[in-house]
């Protein structure tokens, strides 16, 4: 999808992106559906341990067609990979590494993130929603930092970045930084500051787009 002089990126491209900004040695969480193209684009260069909450630490890249190992999977069920000292361990276990403030990053999708970083990413109020908030109060609250990763617009073209959630709230000021296919954001005590855009998007139509306050790039 193209706007006037600008692209938007895609799925893998906003992936990458946020790949980029993940440290070496980081512990790190990647939420279920856009947060798990992720793996696929981290630094072969640094050592970045993956976890999901069903009690991996260790992941690696998404399996090469037809070696998909249905034994060995994530939290959103797709299969994965284990890299080299991959380890497994109780589900309990898990919950206690993500409540007791161990992982650095979580990476999550969103339905909303409001101004001052509120995140809802579990209930629409559809009827076919999902009907639990499951592990993500845990991962956007007990992580050190919580990025979400998100279109910026849903498909009717109303911006997901909003003054204040509508839908019920997985957590209270938790996003540090978020991540589109326009722009990167960070959420800071000031209000929303722009990061960096897709080129040819201007700061102006990106604010119009979004439809909240955006402090230009420092």
């Amino acid at each position: 999808m193209t706007g006037a002089g600008y692209e938007r990126l895609s799925r893998d491209r906003m992936a990458a992106r946020v790949a980029r900004d993940i440290p070496e040695g980081a512990y790190v969480n990647l939420g279920i559906g856009l947060p798990t193209m992720v793996a696929n684009h981290l630094p072969k260069d640094r050592d970045i341990f993956l976890h999901s909450e069903n009690g991996l630490l260790g992941m690696g890249p998404a399996p090469k067609a037809g070696a998909e190992d249905y034994d060995l999977i994530n939290a959103g069920k797709q299969p994965v990979t284990l890299l080299p000292g991959g380890a497994f361990f109780h589900h309990a276990d898990s919950f206690a590494m993500m409540r007791g403030g161990h992982l650095d990053i979580c990476v999550l999708g969103a339905f909303q993130v409001s101004a001052t970083g509120d995140l809802a990413n579990w209930h629409t109020g559809a009827a076919d929603a999902i009907p639990a908030v499951g592990g993500a109060m845990d991962l956007a609250i007990g992580a050190k930092r919580t990025f979400v990763m998100m279109e910026h617009t849903t498909k009717s073209g109303e911006s997901k970045i909003v003054e204040r959630c509508t839908y019920p709230l997985t957590g209270i000021r938790c996003v540090s930084r978020i991540y589109t296919d326009l722009a990167v954001i960070d959420v800071t005590p000031h209000g929303l500051r722009v990061v960096e855009t897709v080129e040819g998007l201007e700061h102006a139509e990106l604010e119009r787009i979004t439809g909240v306050p955006l402090l230009p790039a420092a």
